[in-house]
């Protein structure tokens, strides 16, 4: 496990800063929000029935806010998409995260701050750039794949292919992958309000026992 550092003497950001962090969030948010469309004869009781991934116990088909009533296949699989998307991005930004909180920095010399928040105005455009062009290709890759027949939502690989939703080990991964991804939405949303609000960025949960 890495020990992630704390910084006692780091102050919170400021109030202006915690304005921006929380309206990028609102805006990313909503960015990624599904379009309304129109049900079809392909009704969600149908989709559900149908499918063995992301029904998992004890929640089993979880939408306690009905946000998928009404919703035709195609929503569906869109919603599915999105959420594998954002599980995935969720996950990298915890490792990444705690990787830099513990002052791991794989360029620029290490020079940037070991608060992840403070590291992302401290990155050179160069840094920005980078990340930019880097974002974009893979996007530009991912609306290429889902061109192809028999794409599923979010197999980039290309794994449906091979092995499809009658191989229990198959199921077994994507749910994994699915609830992992579920954890991590959460995990980095508390993750940055923390230290937006309060300035903690470092091991929160063990802290008290090593002092």
């Amino acid at each position: 496990l890495l020990r992630l550092i704390h910084n006692p003497s780091s102050k919170p950001l400021s109030y202006t800063m915690k304005s921006v962090i929380v309206a990028s969030l609102v805006a990313s948010a909503a960015a990624f929000a599904p379009t309304q469309t129109a049900p079809t004869s392909s009704k969600l009781s149908a989709w559900v029935d149908d499918t063995v991934v992301g029904v998992t116990p004890p929640a089993g088909f979880f939408d306690p806010l009905g946000l998928s009533k009404g919703k035709d296949d195609k929503t569906m699989r869109y919603y599915r998409e999105a959420e594998l998307k954002h599980g995935r991005v969720s996950m990298a930004a915890c490792l990444g995260w705690y990787l830099n909180s513990a002052g791991v920095h794989p360029a620029f010399n290490s020079a940037l701050s070991n608060d992840p928040l403070k590291a992302m105005v401290e990155l050179p455009a160069v840094g920005w750039l980078q990340f930019v062009l880097g974002c974009g290709a893979i996007e530009w890759l991912g609306s290429q794949i889902k061109d192809r027949p028999g794409y599923e939502p979010g197999d980039l690989l290309g794994a449906a292919y091979w092995v499809d939703n009658s191989d229990e080990g198959w199921v077994s991964y994507q749910n994994k992958e699915i609830n992992n991804g579920r954890l991590a939405m959460v995990a980095i949303a508390g993750i940055v309000t923390q230290d937006a609000l309060y300035g903690n960025y470092g091991d929160m949960m063990y802290k008290q026992l090593v002092r």
